[in-house]
């Protein structure tokens, strides 16, 4: 009798580590734009983490977080943490997106200061997409 298993391997694309530091930071809702909530991560910005309670109640729930992300997203060689280390403190300058190989855009964005911030708020919402997109070679 011959079984087959179905074995999913699953990368480790974002740490555990990080997203506590994060947390720290969580009633800005910068943990959850790490873990591709953006949605969540706007609404914890606007509301400073649903009034302490929400940032609260993740501290249990950023290691499931953390393996949704890793699920979700495409290992390869351009790392999320170091992208998002780099978006988050020069964004402004297009770091983030010289480190991807969107050179083009990312000189746009040193000369622009993110395309005026628009951009720079683009790509918090976005980063995750764009890593895993170049990941899997586009």
């Amino acid at each position: 009798m011959n079984r087959s298993k179905t074995v999913e391997t699953i990368f480790n694309t974002h740490s555990v580590v990080i997203g506590y530091i994060l947390w720290i930071f969580g009633f800005t809702g910068s943990h959850r734009f790490y873990y591709g909530k953006p949605l969540s991560g706007t609404i914890y910005f606007l509301t400073l983490g649903l009034l302490g309670i929400g940032w609260l109640i993740d501290l249990f729930l950023i290691p499931g977080m953390d393996r949704q992300a890793d699920m979700k997203y495409a290992p390869g060689p351009f790392d999320y943490t170091l992208s998002w280390i780099l978006l988050t403190f020069l964004g402004l300058f297009g770091v983030h997106r010289m480190y991807l190989g969107k050179w083009i855009s990312g000189i746009i964005y040193l000369f622009t200061g993110g395309l005026f911030g628009l951009g720079f708020l683009y790509d918090f919402w976005t980063l995750n997409e764009q890593v895993s997109y170049r990941n899997q070679g586009f």
